[in-house]
């Protein structure tokens, strides 16, 4: 469907159209206009260790040098209680009638407690924030006190960052105005062509089009301009992809926070043009691809659920607006797999997409390279009209003496997790006969650039997902083909030793300070699986409300699973389980029912991507991250699609007389044309 007859539609349908997005307006316009001006100040206050524990080694008389360790399990205590109902009663008798909020402070992996408090007044904000911060204080010596604690053993909680100077806080106004005009635009979007399927529908049974062949479309007038442009979904994630891969994940668009990025904002757009060359007959869901969508209805329903978990607790305003956004984010999820498993209709076009990605992808990579050498983020440098960086502060990262890159990605680990899930499929890329007639570069440049890239990041999850990608490709191939991918990789390995000393010998250390239990980011994680035990229980099957437990008002889980656990559930995690299991089983399915090796070194591929995505889950919270989650789900959906077409393909006779099997074979030689919109 092209734009130009989209907006047909919506221009014959204006008395559904602009009556509802105008309302939308006016009642933004309306909340612009009565929603005060809210205040927020912020303090921060650090748990010391006792005078008895300090003078130990290896402290020796100094409490900061021991702030980790037991104190984060104390400090989790003393944030339970200043959220309980109890606390707030006597808050709200020491003059604290605003709304505040407590919990670990952002990015702090130490016991450091971060303390808010939201108004309308801001000298009365700042006068609560420093009650706040004094209570903080004295319910811990009166935990301590009740437990009949010696006073050398006491903790004691000192302010770090004193109550700060109240500042205005316009993202909460913009975000309701915001959410009210797109609900409104989007109503009646839907309503305009739902109406244009029924008038459609009905004139086709009025005029018996049912038992007649369809009209043909109405002629363009001559000319290629934009309107005209026929579109499909493979153009649409096209410009998705460009937007994912070249703005840095962390800007966005202040209304809608960390989920309002560019290609998700574009992905949203791609679904309502779906919905409407659905709703219109332009598109039609084909035969064997529907894994892929009924999955992510497993999702949808673990989302909704958590969502009224969140509705019927007291769950606080950054909270609910975490909530919101969560929606959002599984809106885009949705419209990535609708798209690439329903909205493609040709194999070549499928075909074409899967060789974009893994363009975009090793332009990603090879700007990780310049980060790595020239130690810089050149994201960093990066700054758009109009986009905000939804993360509070985005620095180089180290390790060893390396700085870790992150290209246009928000962090490291999803830097290298995003590469570790496209490089299957640069491999399958390099080997498939169709594109012998490339030269060497163009085939094997992206195998190379990616997966160098992984060892750069420095992170243990690059090098599990390459050695994923190894074990998964290795075995299937033939023995000349095996035996030089390993004197290859035996030589890459000798390469990066002389070219960049100590890298190898710092990853070698990272894995076995893993495995000896001594290494220090290890220790932290485990030390928050305890903490988050008592989420669970009090939600076990739906959860907190997903996107709720964010580390502004919680801590950092990094592991997928855990914080799936506490966000959305049993119920969540089993979805998030089927969604892997439906990449790998969609794997398993095309390498089975292929008829050509190319085929099946594809579903290979498909396999070896679902596979690192599910072991990766277990090192980082994956799915927050929003160029590994939507390189996840796209791949899921195009991983959907070509089941459909080995499954069409395989539905036809196999005997002499037979059609060849070739990827034009697996779209219907004859299509109907699309059907003649109605006129007003």
């Amino acid at each position: 469907m092209t734009l130009g007859e989209l907006l047909a539609v919506l221009r014959r349908r204006w008395y559904l159209m602009m009556p509802i997005t105008l309302i939308g307006l006016l009642a933004g316009g309306y909340l612009y206009t009565s929603v005060p001006v809210t205040y927020a100040s912020q303090s921060s206050v650090s748990l010391l260790d006792s005078t008895a524990v300090a003078k130990l080694a290896p402290t020796f008389g100094n409490p900061i040098a021991n702030a980790g360790g037991s104190l984060v399990v104390t400090a989790d205590v003393l944030i339970r209680t200043l959220q309980s109902t109890d606390a707030a009663k006597s808050l709200s008798g020491m003059g604290v009638t605003d709304r505040y909020t407590v919990g670990f402070a952002a990015q702090a992996s130490g016991p450091l407690v971060g303390l808010a408090v939201t108004g309308t007044d801001r000298d009365k904000v700042l006068k609560e924030t420093e009650t706040l911060t004094r209570f903080a204080g004295e319910q811990l010596q009166a935990l301590q006190s009740a437990s009949q604690v010696a006073p050398q053993y006491k903790v004691t909680a000192a302010p770090i960052v004193l109550p700060q100077t109240p500042v205005s806080q316009m993202k909460a106004r913009y975000q309701r105005v915001a959410a009210v005009i797109i609900a409104a635009t989007a109503a009646g979007f839907f309503l305009s062509f739902a109406t244009e399927s029924y008038v459609l529908t009905r004139r086709r049974r009025r005029e018996g089009a049912d038992r007649l062949p369809k009209p043909p479309p109405r002629p363009l007038l001559p000319g290629r301009g934009l309107l005209r442009r026929q579109l499909d979904a493979t153009t649409v994630l096209t410009g998705y992809l460009a937007l994912a891969f070249f703005i840095p994940s962390n800007l966005a668009l202040p209304a809608l926070g960390g989920v309002g990025t560019p290609a998700n904002v574009f992905a949203l757009l791609g679904l309502l043009w779906y919905v409407a060359s659905w709703l219109t007959g332009r598109i039609t869901p084909a035969y064997g691809t529907r894994g892929p969508r009924l999955v992510i209805c497993v999702l949808a329903a673990a989302v909704l659920m958590a969502y009224v978990a969140d509705a019927t607790r007291s769950s606080s305003h950054e909270e609910v607006l975490a909530a919101d956004r969560g929606l959002i984010g599984l809106l885009v999820w949705v419209a990535l797999v609708v798209l690439a498993s329903a909205g493609i209709q040709d194999r070549d076009r499928l075909d074409t997409l899967m060789r974009r990605i893994i363009v975009m992808g090793t332009v990603v990579a090879a700007i990780g390279y310049y980060d790595f050498f020239f130690a810089t983020n050149i994201a960093d440098s990066i700054h758009i009209p109009g986009l905000n960086s939804s993360v509070a502060s985005v620095t180089t990262l180290d390790r060893g003496s390396f700085v870790r890159p992150r290209s246009t990605t928000a962090q490291p680990l999803e830097f290298g997790g995003m590469l570790a899930i496209l490089l299957p499929f640069a491999v399958q890329q390099a080997f498939d006969p169709v594109r012998k007639g490339a030269s060497a570069l163009r085939r094997w440049g992206p195998v190379v650039l990616m997966g160098g890239a992984l060892p750069l990041t420095v992170s243990r999850t690059s090098i599990i997902g390459a050695a994923i990608v190894i074990l998964v490709l290795l075995p299937r191939w033939k023995p000349q083909r095996r035996w030089a991918a390993i004197g290859l990789l035996t030589v890459s390995v000798g390469v990066f030793k002389v070219l960049i000393p100590g890298l190898i010998g710092t990853i070698t250390t990272l894995f076995s300070t893993f495995l000896s239990n001594s290494d220090s980011s290890t220790q932290a994680r485990t030390v928050k699986y305890s903490a988050i035990v008592p989420y669970l229980k009090e939600r076990p099957l739906f959860g907190r409300g997903f996107g709720t437990f964010t580390p502004d008002l919680y801590f950092y889980t990094d592991n997928q699973y855990m914080l799936s656990l506490a966000e959305m559930g049993l119920l969540g995690l089993v979805a998030l389980f089927t969604l892997y299991f439906c990449g790998i089983h969609q794997g398993g399915a095309i390498r089975r029912i292929a008829r050509t090796e190319s085929d099946r070194e594809l579903g290979q591929a498909f396999f070896a991507s679902a596979l690192v995505a599910l072991v990766a889950s277990a090192t980082f919270d994956a799915l927050m991250f929003p160029m590994f989650a939507g390189m996840f789900f796209l791949t899921l959906g195009a991983g959907g699609s070509y089941l459909g077409f080995l499954r069409r393909e395989g539905a036809r006779p196999a005997g002499p007389g037979a059609e060849p099997v070739t990827r034009q074979s697996a779209v219907p030689a004859a299509r109907t044309a699309p059907p003649q919109l109605v006129e007003s």
